[in-house]
């Protein structure tokens, strides 16, 4: 056979396997295999684990917005338009997508300052968070709140007080019992406010009151630069709660936390009462853009998490040696997410900002007075509401 003949085979095998490629039928679900460990708890998540292919896009879609959003906001801190602190969610995308997957209509969440990625999740769109971050009117609180203070429906924002927001959400949580919503609150918090003393307090009166209360350790293992085992004398975070029952999940794994936080609902609405659920997880940049985030781990630490453990990577892995998406698909996906946010980014550059009158609008939501006492010392104010509280 001649080199022209082999050639011309070669090409007509390439053309066929391309074109069996393209008409190929995609896969309608897929099941996957994970693990948990459980704390007081006789039984635990399924480990045999079923998406299907509308739902995996979605989860798929979600965290690449969330990892696009990420990386606009690091550029737009360095570039000096966003100022103050920015805290980055890049590599942890796969706890706030799993969960938010096994959210009801009812169910409700507060976490502390990495929350670009959840505001979007909870319904703000990404100019709304690329504009709050740039201060901008068209921020989702029209630029007063900045990172960390964001907020939407049943979405009770982001807190800059280390564990602050843990009793919070189990207040949430005592409302949702109280109101009789049937409602879970999740509160998130990471390994690095597992320590503090206000975490142990909420877990106790939400045993107490038995309150639909999900309480979430991000574990991304190295807090506020420092790594969990020099701070935390346990570091099964999930253990933790005591007489409180937990669960430990793979932070990476998007299905195994969706499964995980769909057992951890139904344990608190059948009446339980709290649980603890602990996502391993692992962030790519320092605890906020001020720091760099390698004087305390080796850069080819990080790099070894990307190549191995991304969460996005490894779900597209997934779902490509499944047949539930083609390789086409998800890049069109890519490309088209990175084209919004690319426009998103500049129009939060160009939005103006909201004017001065403004700054005391939307204190109320709903204000039962008309005039607001000692924003003046000369004179009364009056409360203006310009819609920054509509989604609340």
């Amino acid at each position: 056979m001649n080199n022209f003949t082999m050639a011309l085979l070669k090409t007509t095998i390439e053309k066929l396997a391309t074109s069996w490629q393209s008409c190929r039928s995609l896969t309608s679900e897929a099941t996957f295999n994970t693990k948990y460990k459980l704390h007081k708890l006789e039984s635990g998540p399924s480990c045999s684990v079923t998406v299907n292919r509308d739902d995996a896009i979605t989860y798929y879609k979600q965290m690449q917005y969330i990892r696009r959003i990420e990386t606009a906001s690091g550029n737009l801190y360095k570039e000096k338009i966003i100022r103050g602190f920015c805290h980055l969610y890049s590599g942890q995308e796969a706890c706030a997508v799993g969960m938010k997957a096994a959210f009801r209509e009812q169910d409700s969440l507060i976490s502390a300052y990495r929350v670009h990625g959840w505001t979007y999740l909870m319904g703000a769109t990404p100019l709304e968070v690329l504009a709050e971050l740039t201060g901008r009117k068209s921020g989702v609180v029209r630029g007063k709140g900045g990172s960390m203070h964001m907020y939407g429906r049943n979405f009770y924002g982001g807190n800059g007080i280390v564990g602050a927001q843990v009793p919070l959400g189990a207040g949430v949580a005592f409302a949702a019992k109280y109101l009789g919503t049937g409602g879970v609150c999740f509160a998130l918090y990471g390994d690095g406010a597992s320590n503090q003393g206000q975490v142990f307090e909420a877990y106790n009166m939400a045993k107490l009151w038995n309150l639909p209360c999900v309480f979430v350790c991000e574990n991304n293992g190295y807090a506020m630069g420092t790594s969990s085992e020099r701070s935390a004398s346990n570091t099964s975070y999930y253990t933790r709660g005591d007489y409180i029952p937990g669960i430990w999940v793979d932070g990476m794994d998007v299905l195994a936390v969706r499964e995980a936080s769909k057992f951890a609902i139904d344990h608190c609405t059948q009446g339980n009462g709290p649980i603890i659920l602990e996502t391993v997880t692992y962030r790519y940049s320092g605890h906020s853009m001020s720091d760099p985030g390698t004087s305390y781990r080796t850069r080819d630490e990080i790099q070894a998490v990307r190549m191995t453990r991304d969460p996005i990577m490894s779900f597209k892995e997934k779902i490509l040696s499944t047949n539930l998406v083609s390789a086409e698909d998800l890049k069109q996906f890519d490309n088209k997410i990175k084209t919004e946010i690319d426009s998103v980014v500049l129009k939060a550059k160009e939005d103006p900002e909201i004017s001065l009158d403004e700054l005391g609008a939307d204190v109320y939501a709903n204000p039962l007075e008309i005039e607001q006492r000692g924003v003046l010392p000369w004179k009364t104010v009056k409360h203006m509401s310009v819609g920054a509280a509509k989604n609340l």
